[in-house]
C-alpha cells in the first residue's frame, strides 16, 4: 500500500536535488532578484487592488518562471505543467505543494505585457549594474558578433512577401484579424552559409553550402575579459552585420579602447566611426578581391582570431544549453526573447565566474 508524503520526505528529496547539483538553487543564493523589482513594478503597473478581483502574482515570481522558461526553452504550456510537477522549480519559485500556481495564460500575459511596455532594455541593464556592482566592470576591450535565430516558417504567397519587404500589409490579411495575428511580418528568409563538409573521395567541394534560413537575428558585444554580454539587438535575419556597429553596439564604459570583430564589420564608415570615438578597430581584414592575400595580414588575423572567436562560445552556449529560438510572431516578442535569453547567459555565466573566485 503506498503511503502519502509527508513534510520531511519533501524535505529529503530537495535535499537530494541540491546534492546532485540544482543550478536554480545556485541562482537562488548568487543573485538577488529583488532587484529587478522597481522596473516589474513599474512597466506592469497594476492597479492598488481597490476595485477588488483576485490579486496579480508576485512580479518578481513571474519574472523567475520566465526565467526558468527561457533556461529550458518552453513553451507556455510546458512551463505551467513543470512548475507543478517539479520541486526544483517550486523551490526556485518559493512555492509549495498546496500553493497557487500560475497557469499558461498568466505566464503569456505577464510576458506580453512586459513586452508592450518594451522592459526588457531596462531588466538587462539592472542586471548589468549587479554585475558591475559585483566587481565585473567591462574590461580589456570588446567583442561584436551576430548569430541567426530561427523562428516559425511563415507560408505566404510571392505576391505576400513583396508587401511585407515593402512594409505593407497584404490586401487579404487586413479583414482577417485572427490570420494577421499569427503572421510574422518581421522576420525575414536569409541564406545561411556553411563550410562544404569533404567528399566520400577526401576532396572539398570549392563551393559553401547555402542553406535557407527563416527568423531574426542576435548581435551582441561582450567584454573581453568575463566574457559577459554588455550590449545587444535584435534585427531580422537579412540585416547586414557591419552597420549594427554604429547603432549602439559598442560599450564606451570598457576600460580598454580595442574592438574586435570579423571581415563583416570591416569598412570605411565603420573605421572612422570608432576613430573618431576613440576605439581602436582590430576587426578582421578582407581579403583583395582576386588577389592572395598578404602574408602579414593572414598572420594578423589569425592573431585577432584567437582572440575574436571567445564570442562564439556566447551564442553555443545560448543555443546548446537554452535552444535559443523564437516561438513568438512580430520582431517586438522575439527582442523579449532573446533579450531574456542575454540575461539568462550572464546569469550563467556570473555563477560559473562567482564559482572560480571562490576556489581562488
Amino acid at each position: 500500500m503506498m503511503t502519502q508524503s509527508g513534510f520531511f520526505d519533501v524535505e529529503e528529496r530537495l535535499a537530494r536535488l541540491s546534492g546532485l547539483g540544482d543550478q536554480l538553487e545556485a541562482f537562488s543564493r548568487t543573485v538577488d532578484f529583488e532587484v529587478f523589482r522597481p522596473e516589474l513594478n513599474k512597466a506592469l503597473a497594476y492597479s492598488d487592488g481597490r476595485k477588488g478581483g483576485r490579486p496579480p502574482f508576485d512580479p518578481v515570481l513571474m519574472f523567475k518562471i520566465l526565467l526558468i522558461q527561457t533556461l529550458n526553452n518552453l513553451s507556455d504550456e510546458r512551463t505551467e505543467y513543470l512548475i507543478n510537477d517539479r520541486l526544483s522549480f517550486m523551490r526556485f519559485l518559493g512555492l509549495g505543494l498546496s500553493d497557487r500556481m500560475p497557469d499558461a495564460r498568466t505566464v503569456w500575459l505577464f510576458r506580453e505585457r512586459l513586452t508592450q511596455a518594451g522592459a526588457i532594455d531596462v531588466l538587462f541593464n539592472r542586471f548589468d549594474a549587479t554585475l558591475r556592482n559585483a566587481g565585473y566592470l567591462p574590461m580589456s576591450g570588446q567583442i561584436l558578433d551576430a548569430t541567426l535565430v530561427a523562428a516559425p516558417k511563415q507560408r505566404n504567397t510571392n505576391e505576400e512577401k513583396a508587401d511585407l519587404r515593402e512594409g505593407r500589409i497584404p490586401q487579404d490579411w487586413q479583414d482577417k484579424p485572427s490570420k494577421l495575428s499569427h503572421k510574422d511580418r518581421h522576420a525575414r528568409w536569409t541564406l545561411k552559409f556553411t563550410k562544404a563538409k569533404r567528399q566520400g573521395d577526401g576532396t572539398i567541394p570549392s563551393t559553401d553550402l547555402a542553406i535557407p534560413f527563416f527568423g531574426y537575428k542576435s548581435h551582441i558585444s561582450i567584454d573581453r575579459k568575463f566574457r559577459l554580454i554588455r550590449k545587444w539587438k535584435t534585427t531580422d535575419a537579412t540585416t547586414s552585420d557591419g552597420a549594427r556597429l554604429r547603432e549602439g553596439l559598442l560599450d564606451r564604459s570598457n576600460t580598454a579602447s580595442d574592438v574586435w570583430a570579423d571581415t563583416a564589420y570591416r569598412s570605411k564608415a565603420n573605421e572612422a566611426f570608432m576613430e573618431k570615438r576613440g576605439f581602436v578597430s582590430k576587426v578582421h581584414r578582407k581579403k583583395p578581391h582576386l588577389k592572395p592575400m598578404l602574408r602579414h595580414i593572414q598572420r594578423s588575423n589569425a592573431g585577432k582570431s584567437i582572440i575574436r572567436s571567445r564570442v562564439e562560445h556566447v551564442f553555443a552556449d545560448q543555443k546548446s544549453q537554452t535552444g535559443l529560438f523564437v516561438r513568438t510572431v512580430g520582431i517586438t516578442r522575439a527582442t523579449m526573447r532573446i533579450g531574456l535569453a542575454n540575461i539568462v547567459y550572464n546569469m550563467r555565466r556570473f555563477l560559473l565566474l562567482e564559482r572560480i573566485n571562490a576556489i581562488a
